[in-house]
């Protein structure tokens, strides 16, 4: 349909996300059992399929621990970017140690790839207005983490960003890409991926993108390697509203991105940014 349509992973863990820290402890990680491997081997496989490239946004720890996958994601032609380290919530840390966090994670993937690392995403969309400045001192050029919705208790939030920007450039030059939403005012509903694509009925939410597509907006995608996995360990202990985040509709989510990549055009955000920039230019 339309080159503006931007599929994007978040390559991280089932153990690393923030419903499920009230019942793993950080420091248990090495001992989880580690499934991002085959579940994003599996995603490669049916992007292949589909002839769909994305932009991977990778986590540090799992890059650390899987730098054979990295290089797989890199060969088969998708865009490497950084996810971040410790998947830590940037309003949670200090400057100092957010900044060692994307030093780390970028120094990871620069070395594995021996690529530029240009894109960022902060860990649950939790940005904030002083780690802008930071990305930049890292050789961060884009950010992709504004999510301009109704209020949720971990998104972040970047000055002067709203629904009617979806791609906009930052008082500091910083191009930031904000996730989908269904617009509402300066806000909208959320129709970016995630726990939305796996709870509405696939019509429903191939109609939204349509929607947005049609209205002359470009259309940013994410999920996670996790989410295409019914079979991770199940938890005990979480909150009813964590467990029904994490585990809502695990067993339809592989079929339903297998026939998303195919509906739709999909590029990277690179291939987003250079294609706006040009019209812009054309348009003045």
């Amino acid at each position: 349909m339309t080159q503006r349509s931007v599929m994007s992973i978040d390559v991280e863990d089932w153990f690393q996300v923030e419903n499920l820290k009230g019942v793993i402890a950080r420091d248990s990680w090495d001992s989880q059992e580690c499934r991002v491997e085959r579940n994003t081997d599996r995603m490669l496989e049916l992007m292949s399929a589909a002839g769909v490239r994305s932009t991977c946004f990778v986590l540090g720890w799992v890059a650390e621990r899987c730098p054979s996958l990295v290089r797989r994601i890199g060969d088969a032609g998708h865009e490497i970017a950084s996810h971040g380290y410790g998947h830590d919530l940037i309003y949670s840390l200090t400057p100092e140690q957010f900044r060692a966090d994307i030093d780390r994670s970028v120094k990871l993937l620069r070395d594995l790839t021996g690529q530029p690392v240009v894109g960022y995403r902060a860990p649950s969309f939790s940005i904030t207005d002083w780690a802008i400045p930071i990305l930049q001192e890292a050789g961060i050029t884009y950010d992709s983490s504004a999510f301009p919705t109704v209020a949720h208790d971990r998104y972040g939030k970047l000055s002067g960003m709203d629904a009617g920007s979806p791609v906009a450039t930052l008082p500091c030059g910083m191009t930031e890409v904000c996730i989908s939403v269904l617009k509402l005012g300066k806000r909208g509903l959320p129709w970016g991926g995630g726990g939305y694509f796996r709870l509405l009925p696939y019509p429903v939410f191939s109609a939204g993108i349509r929607r947005i597509i049609g209205a002359g907006d470009p259309y940013v995608f994410y999920i996670h390697p996790w989410e295409i996995d019914a079979g991770q360990p199940r938890q005990r202990g979480l909150r009813a509203s964590h467990r029904f985040r994490h585990y809502v509709n695990l067993s339809r989510a592989e079929s339903r991105f297998s026939t998303l990549l195919r509906d739709f055009k999909w590029s990277t955000m690179i291939e987003l940014i250079l294609s706006t920039a040009h019209r812009a230019q054309e348009a003045r």
